[in-house]
Parts: structure tokens; sequence; C-alpha cells
């Protein structure tokens, strides 16, 4: 397979139709390589426009989405970034190049190694991955100035919300079938948050979740 010129129709036939128009964002898509970051036996498969299994529980999101979420948080070369939800590292590697650092907590022993091997493989050495329920967010690398939780949620855990720096932007899928929505969270200042409806999107729950006490706004 072609991996550079099907990665360039991944950006111009999926991303940029999603209302994926940063510059920088795009640049990350053909700069990592994706078809390196999937399970061996799904390599075919790493421009798809749908989730993949890894097993344990756990998917990868669609490209077009991992994109899209990372756009929205608008990361600064200052920024210290959380991922909820590794995987197998991708998402974290694309938040890299346009941030001063990103740690990663997943839930599964075996993906966080996988993780660890993809980031290392890659060449990418801003990105940390810790084993843990990231419902309960990262409290020893916080505040953190953006948070990107890469599976759905019933509602957004006090943990994540209190991790937040004031500034700081999280976006995750909130809801239930058959509707749920892409929110953005903008932590306004130490006792106020403020949220936006970006786009409908249902994910596969984020794995470990329980029922989770969400922001009233």
């Amino acid at each position: 397979m072609d991996w550079e010129h099907a990665r360039y129709l991944l950006v111009e036939q999926q991303i940029r139709p999603w209302d994926v128009l940063d510059q920088r964002v795009l640049q990350r898509v053909l700069d990592v390589k994706r078809e390196d970051f999937v399970p061996a036996d799904k390599r075919n498969l790493a421009f798809v426009d749908t989730e993949l299994p890894l097993g344990h529980g756990a998917s990868m999101l669609s490209p077009k989405v991992e994109a899209r979420l990372v756009q929205e948080v608008e990361l600064k070369p200052t920024d210290r970034v959380l991922v909820v939800g590794a995987g197998t590292g991708y998402l974290m590697a694309l938040a890299a190049g346009l941030c001063q650092v990103v740690y990663g907590v997943e839930i599964e022993p075996a993906l966080k190694q996988l993780a660890e091997e993809n980031l290392l493989r890659a060449g990418i050495k801003n990105a940390h991955v810790e084993l843990g329920d990231g419902l309960r967010g990262l409290s020893a690398k916080a505040p953190f100035d953006a948070i990107i939780v890469t599976g759905s949620l019933a509602g957004m855990p006090a943990a994540l919300q209190e991790q937040l720096a004031v500034g700081g932007r999280l976006i995750a899928v909130i809801g239930a079938l058959p509707i749920m929505s892409a929110t953005l969270y903008t932590r306004v200042d130490q006792a106020a948050w403020r949220s936006e409806k970006l786009f409908e999107y249902n994910l596969p729950r984020l794995v470990g979740q329980d029922v989770a006490s969400a922001f009233s706004f």
C-alpha cells in the first residue's frame, strides 16, 4: 500500500469534510503514521472511517473524530494535556506535536504497554502513559490546560472537572443512545464552567465507566 498517498486521501476525503480545517492539526495527521499505531492485524484498516476494536472492551476512534477532538481543544505550545483512555497512543501522538507535554491514562495494562511502545517507536518524547482509571484523571500531574476523553460518558466526572486549569478546555462525548453530543467544557474561573455542544456523535463507553456525577449548568 502507498501509505503516504492513503494518508493524503484520509485528510482530503475524511478529515477536512468533517470541519477539521486547522492546518496544524492536519499537518499532524500527515506527520504521524497512524498505521503504526493500530493493532498489527488491523494495519490495513488504519484509514477506514470507523472505530476499531482494541480488545479489553476498548476501541480506537475513527480518524476524523480523533482529529476533530484535537482541533476543538485549541492546543497551544505551552499546554499541558491529558488524554483519558490512551488506547494505542495515536491521539496522544497527534497532540504531542501541538503542546508542551501530554499525559495519557489507561486502565488496561496491555494497552498502556502498547501505547508506550508505539510512542517510543515514533520518537515522541513529550508523551507519557500512566496506568489508572481515567475517570479519576491524573491528579499528580494536574492541572491540565486541555483534557480529551476518548470514550463516551453518561456525565462528567467531578475529578476531571477539578483537574482542569482556569481557562482550560475539556472535550468529551456525553449522553446516552440514541443521541450523544461532543461537548466542550471551559473552566472560566475557580468555581465556574461553561459548556457548549459541538456536534452529535455516538461513541462506545469509556472502559471502566460507572454512573458518573455530571456537571450542573
